[in-house]
């Protein structure tokens, strides 16, 4: 999927540093890192651990301040918090005595959105996710991609501008990974939603983007670029036996090195 060069940049990172001081030291994790994310576009990150990706997500939702550099979210700067975002964490993150639908509707509360537009959004999304049935069903009644199904949904219920995405397939199999990752896909296609997705999934990277961005060990810098041209609509099968996601992989396995995972 190309997006048009044109478009006015959903996330805008300019010169990003970010020094973290301690009593003893002082640490750069991020270090003069620009890039810019068009609407629409599947941006994702892959690097070594410790190398910045999750600050840099941080970052971009208001949650961390820079040391210096500029950082914007759909024309406006980043000052705090932001509230028109959607983040998706590693672990799902459910209250145990909710519901799935109750737990995606935690977002309504919290943002005190209407209640029947939410409702009806929180319908649209568990179709869209195939949760149909299991609304009702408690988090330990679900299985682990289940759970980040429902995730998911929260983080999508009031329709954000940006997707942020922190490792959220990292904790489970590798099947399940990849159903989910054929899911988002979807999802994304049908959504539009502009995402910014961290992994240390080489495969998950390249699978996922339209863009993959490679950064270095500590003090993470963007190393390089690399633009994914595979058709919007993946079908998992079909990529992994594409002679250009095999490139593609071979090209990030030799930036980050043997050790990387994949």
């Amino acid at each position: 999927m190309t997006v048009p060069s044109t478009a006015a940049p959903a996330v805008d990172i300019t010169g990003l540093t970010v020094r973290f001081q301690s009593k003893r030291t002082q640490t750069v994790a991020v270090d003069d890192v620009t890039m810019r994310v068009a609407p629409g576009e599947f941006v994702t990150i892959v690097g070594p651990s410790g190398c910045g990706k999750s600050t840099l997500l941080k970052i971009v939702a208001g949650l961390v301040a820079p040391t210096s550099g500029t950082v914007s979210l759909m024309g406006r700067p980043v000052t705090g918090a932001q509230k028109e975002i959607g983040y998706v964490f590693q672990r799902a993150a459910l209250l145990d005595w909710r519901g799935a639908r109750k737990n995606i509707l935690l977002q309504a509360e919290i943002r005190g959105m209407d209640r029947r537009q939410a409702a009806r959004r929180a319908d649209e999304l568990i179709e869209l996710t195939g949760l149909t049935g299991f609304e009702d069903a408690l988090p330990h009644e679900l299985s682990g991609g289940m759970q980040q199904r429902v995730a998911l949904c929260r983080a999508l219920l009031h329709q954000p501008s940006v997707l942020l995405m922190d490792e959220p397939f990292g904790a489970l199999d590798a099947l399940t990974r990849e159903q989910l990752n054929a899911e988002l896909n979807r999802i994304w296609r049908e959504t539009g939603t502009t995402i910014l997705l961290v992994t240390h999934s080489i495969a998950e990277a390249v699978f996922l983007a339209t863009r993959v961005e490679v950064m270095s060990p500590r003090p993470g810098r963007i190393m390089r670029t690399i633009d994914v041209d595979l058709p919007a609509e993946r079908d998992y099968a079909k990529v992994m036996s594409d002679q250009r996601f095999d490139r593609y992989a071979t090209e990030i396995r030799g930036l980050l090195g043997a050790g990387a995972n994949h």
